[in-house]
């Protein structure tokens, strides 16, 4: 993969922007900018883990409806 590439800078309404080109895409769908003095780094945002996302669900509020078929009982065949 290349490591440079010069890309030209554009106006979008009252924002500056810059097309990335194909081989600097980042797989996500957001992103993190910060300014490190006159240098721009942008990061994908970092997929949450599964334990992360399960802490930011609200518990249900209504119980599970009961269930009124037993479960089946196992047996065991030859």
């Amino acid at each position: 993969m290349e490591r440079e590439r010069h890309v030209r800078l554009f106006r979008n309404g009252r924002n500056q922007a810059l097309r990335i080109p194909r081989e600097f895409e980042l797989e996500a769908d957001e992103a993190i900018i910060h300014k490190d003095g006159s240098k721009l780094i942008i990061e994908p945002v970092p997929k949450k883990s599964l334990l992360e996302l399960l802490a930011t669900w609200k518990p249900l509020a209504e119980d599970f409806p009961a269930i009124e078929d037993a479960p089946v009982v196992p047996e065991e065949i030859f």
